[in-house]
C-alpha cells in the first residue's frame, strides 16, 4: 500500500521469530516496504527448537479451549481470519509439504524445523525484505509522521507502522528476553505478569534423588483446595528437582497460575490407571498372599519399578517395609492402594524461563483490537505472537497463534 503522498508504507517488524517473519511476509505481499529488526545474530532461532527440532506447525483441532490468558477468546479474531487451512496453504506455497500425526499435531514431511525457517527466509529475500540482525530496539517513539525507533547502537530508524513481535520470556537463549514488554509499557500498554508455561514442575519432596530417571505412563492431575483443575496422561519422568514429561508440561500452566496466587498446588499421580480400585485391591490381596514368604518391599519387584518401591511404601506410611508380605494389614494394604492410585505431592514451583517453552501472561489484550492486532492506544502500532497475553496448549497451538496473529498484523499494518 502507498500513503497519501504515493510512497510505500514502511513497516518495521521488531523481532524475527515466528510471528515476526510471518508479519513481514504478509506486509510485503501487501506492497509495504518492510524491515525486520532482530536482537540476535540471526532470525528464527526459536522456530528451529520447536517440536523437538521437527517444528510442530499447527494442530488440526484449533478449538479456542486450547488457548489461555485473561481473555482467551481474543485469539479467535486472528485464528478465524488466518485459520488452519489458510495457514497450510501459506506454507504449501512456500514449499512445505505437511502431515498430521497423533493428536492432530502437524509437522513438515521433512521432519525438519530448519526447512520451515529456510523457506521463510527464502521468501523474505525474494520479496526484498530487509533483515537487520544484532539490532536491538531500545525505544519506539510515536509522532505525527509515524515512528522513530532508537536502536542499541544509538542509530535511529523511521517507520510508518511498527509491529512488536518480540516474544515473551521463555527460552531467553533463543531470543525472548521480555524486551517487548518494556517497549509496550512505555507506549501505554499494561502487562499481565508473565510466568513460565509448558515447563517442568518442582516438587516438595525429599525422595527425588532416589527415583530420578524413572519413567512411567502415568495419569497426572493438578489439585487446588482438593479440587481437580487439569489432568493429562502419558509418559512422565521423575527428576532430581521434580517431574517432567509431556503431561507435566501440559499441566504446568495451571500449576503456575495458582502458585502465583499463593495457593497450595498438589500434583496427584495415578500410577496404576489401568485398573479400578477394586481390581487393584483384588490383585494386591492375591499377590501379597502368593508372595507371603518374601519381604513386603521385595514382593513388589516385578510389578513396580524396584527403585520406586521403598519410596511408595514409606509414602504409604508403612513403618517396616521389610516385614513379611503375609503380615500386611488391611489398613496397610489400603494405604498402599491409595498411594498407587492417588499419590499426592506438593508442587513447590516451576522450572525457570530457560527451560520453559512458552510464556503465559504478557501485553494485556484489552487494549488491542482482535480484528487487526492494532493497538487501541497508539495509532500505527501492532502487536502479535507470544508478546501478548495469549498462550496455547502443547501440540502446535502456540506456533499457530504466532502464524495467525503475525499474518493479520502484517496485512493490516500494510493496508490500514
Amino acid at each position: 500500500m502507498k500513503d497519501n503522498n504515493g510512497k510505500k508504507v514502511k513497516v518495521a517488524v521488531v523481532g524475527g521469530g515466528a510471528a515476526g517473519l510471518t508479519a513481514a511476509i504478509a506486509a510485503r505481499h501487501n506492497n509495504a516496504e518492510v524491515i525486520i529488526l532482530e536482537r540476535l545474530d540471526r532470525v528464527g532461532k526459536k522456530i528451529l527448537a520447536t517440536g523437538n527440532g521437527r517444528c510442530n506447525l499447527s494442530n488440526t483441532d484449533l478449538d479456542i479451549a486450547h488457548y489461555h490468558g485473561l481473555n482467551p477468546r481474543f485469539a479467535y479474531g486472528a485464528l478465524s481470519r488466518f485459520d488452519f487451512y489458510k495457514t497450510m496453504e501459506f506454507f504449501e506455497r512456500l514449499g512445505i509439504a505437511w502431515k498430521a500425526e497423533d493428536g492432530g499435531k502437524v509437522f513438515p514431511v521433512s521432519n525438519q524445523a530448519s526447512s520451515v525457517l529456510d523457506v521463510m527466509r527464502y521468501e523474505l529475500e525474494t520479496l526484498g525484505v530487509e533483515t537487520r540482525c544484532a539490532a536491538e530496539v531500545k525505544e519506539i517513539v510515536p509522532g505525527s509522521g509515524g515512528f522513530v525507533l532508537r536502536l542499541g547502537d544509538g542509530s535511529r530508524l523511521k517507520a510508518d507502522r511498527v509491529i512488536i513481535t518480540t516474544g515473551g520470556k521463555a527460552a531467553p537463549n533463543l531470543g525472548s528476553n521480555g524486551s517487548g514488554y518494556l517497549l509496550a509499557r512505555e507506549l501505554g500498554h499494561s502487562i499481565v505478569e508473565p510466568f513460565p508455561a509448558l515447563v517442568q514442575l518442582k516438587l516438595a519432596a525429599d525422595f527425588l534423588k532416589q527415583i530420578s530417571g524413572i519413567k512411567f505412563i502415568y495419569e497426572a492431575e493438578i489439585l487446588v483446595s482438593s479440587k481437580p483443575l487439569a489432568c493429562a496422561e502419558g509418559e512422565i519422568l521423575f527428576t532430581d528437582y521434580g517431574i517432567s514429561g509431556p503431561p507435566i508440561l501440559a499441566l504446568s500452566r495451571t500449576a503456575g497460575e495458582y502458585l502465583r496466587k499463593g495457593e497450595n498446588v498438589i500434583l496427584r499421580l495415578n500410577l496404576i490407571n489401568y485398573m479400578s480400585r477394586e481390581e487393584l485391591e483384588t490383585f494386591l490381596r492375591r499377590r501379597l498372599k502368593q508372595q507371603s514368604h518374601k519381604t513386603l518391599a521385595f514382593s513388589f519387584v516385578g510389578f513396580i519399578n524396584k527403585r520406586l518401591v521403598s519410596v511408595l511404601l514409606k509414602e504409604a506410611g508403612i513403618a517396616d517395609i521389610h516385614k513379611p508380605a503375609g503380615q500386611v494389614t488391611v489398613a496397610e494394604r489400603n494405604a498402599i492402594i491409595n498411594i498407587l492410585q492417588d499419590w499426592r505431592i506438593a508442587v513447590a514451583g516451576t522450572n525457570t524461563w530457560q527451560q520453559a517453552q512458552v510464556t503465559a501472561g504478557g501485553v494485556a489484550v484489552r487494549d488491542v483490537d482482535q480484528k487487526n492486532m492494532a493497538s487501541k492506544l497508539v495509532p500505527g502500532l501492532f502487536l502479535a505472537g507470544e508478546v501478548l497475553d495469549i498462550d496455547g496448549d502443547c501440540g502446535g497451538y502456540n506456533l499457530q497463534w504466532a502464524w495467525s496473529s503475525g499474518y493479520v498484523a502484517g496485512v493490516c499494518a500494510a493496508t490500514s
